[in-house]
């Protein structure tokens, strides 16, 4: 009983080390300062943000210290060699253990942007309404995940369809791990169904893009010349404050290099609408060098795949069998209806686990 205690003692302090828990407990005394400073909440949306990074970071900090320390102290009362104590060691030695392996999994979200907060981009394909409708599905399956996740969203921009649907929307998610978890979402998803637009009850395909970009820091790698530029502005069609619609309060970059555009509406003022454009403007182009490494690295072996038509990454079938497969992972769910219902969780477990093979 004690060298699996001590194995367990051992796995922890590892993973905590991989996790840099002392680095957030560092950042949360930064955040806490902050926090206590007179002019706090001047600004309340930022004071909400650093209110809730504290608590979220104070939460995986708190984990880790508890499970620590019950570690601890069951290989102190192992320690005592009391026979009469062993059935109920062992009986908290393998509960802990099980509690671990579940905390463990964290270890796999260890990339540079993994903890970070993430801006999502739906985008429908060919097909009109359809596609659009499956854009819109899409979108309430990652905001539902985001909820199951206590994440916070917003929305940037969007333009819905005529009929129903968006032909695109964009919103962010703030929140630990958001970018590491939803990151199995980027790529094209395809879906096939009795479509409720076809009075024939005909079977469709669609296609919509979903992007998942990393929320970067202000002092970010990517920089941008200004001449690279093109910014327009047009009047907000979206919800915002009393000057929508009424003034030229809407933003588009366009980075001419890439031909890379971005679009926010939903924020106050023009001067905030082109802050948050710059911001996935540079989250945008990190991906794009991303992608390239990744050509790179895997184009010799053939097995890159852009986040283009015909490259799905996933399907979900709802006729004439009930199916959602992922064709990266070869996860397979037949339960469609609660994956678009947001229990997206087994699926980006599964991706992260693909990832580091």
């Amino acid at each position: 009983m004690n060298e699996r205690l001590k194995i367990l003692q051992e796995k922890i302090k590892a993973t905590i080390g991989l996790l840099k828990i002392d680095d957030l407990k560092n950042k949360m005394e930064q955040l806490s300062g902050q926090m206590n400073a007179p002019d706090f909440w001047s600004n309340r949306e930022d004071a909400q943000t650093i209110s809730a990074d504290y608590e979220e970071i104070k939460k995986e900090v708190e984990r880790w210290q508890d499970i620590k320390k019950r570690a601890d102290d069951l290989f102190e009362l192992a320690e005592t060699e009391d026979e009469g104590l062993a059935p109920a060691i062992a009986k908290q030695t393998e509960a802990l253990e099980k509690e671990y392996a579940d905390y463990e999994f964290l270890t796999l979200l260890n990339g540079p942007y993994d903890a970070s907060g993430a801006v999502v981009a739906i985008h429908a394909g060919s097909g009109g309404t359809e596609a659009q409708d499956w854009a819109e599905m899409l979108t309430r399956m990652i905001l539902r995940f985001s909820e199951k996740m206590n994440w916070r969203t917003r929305v940037i921009d969007e333009s819905r369809g005529a009929e129903a649907g968006y032909k695109s929307i964009m919103f962010e998610v703030k929140g630990r791990y958001a970018f590491g978890y939803l990151k199995s979402e980027h790529g094209v998803h395809r879906l096939v169904r009795i479509s409720p637009f076809d009075a024939e009850k005909m079977r469709h395909t669609s296609f919509a893009l979903v992007e998942v970009l990393p929320e970067l820091p202000d002092k970010s790698a990517i920089e941008i010349d200004p001449k690279d530029l093109r910014v327009d502005t047009f009047m907000s069609g979206g919800h915002g404050g009393q000057s929508v619609n009424t003034t030229y309060s809407a933003v588009r970059i366009v980075h001419i290099p890439t031909g890379i555009s971005v679009s926010c509406q939903n924020e106050r003022s023009q001067q905030q609408n082109k802050e948050t454009a710059m911001k996935v403007l540079r989250a945008k182009l990190f991906r794009l060098e991303e992608e390239k490494r990744a050509q790179e690295r895997s184009e010799l072996r053939g097995e890159y795949k852009s986040a283009e038509w015909g490259n799905q990454i996933r399907s979900y079938v709802l006729h004439p069998y009930h199916l959602v497969k992922d064709h990266r992972t070869d996860y397979e769910s037949t339960d469609p209806e609660g994956v678009l219902e947001g229990k997206l969780l087994p699926l980006s477990e599964a991706y992260l686990k693909w990832i580091k093979t």
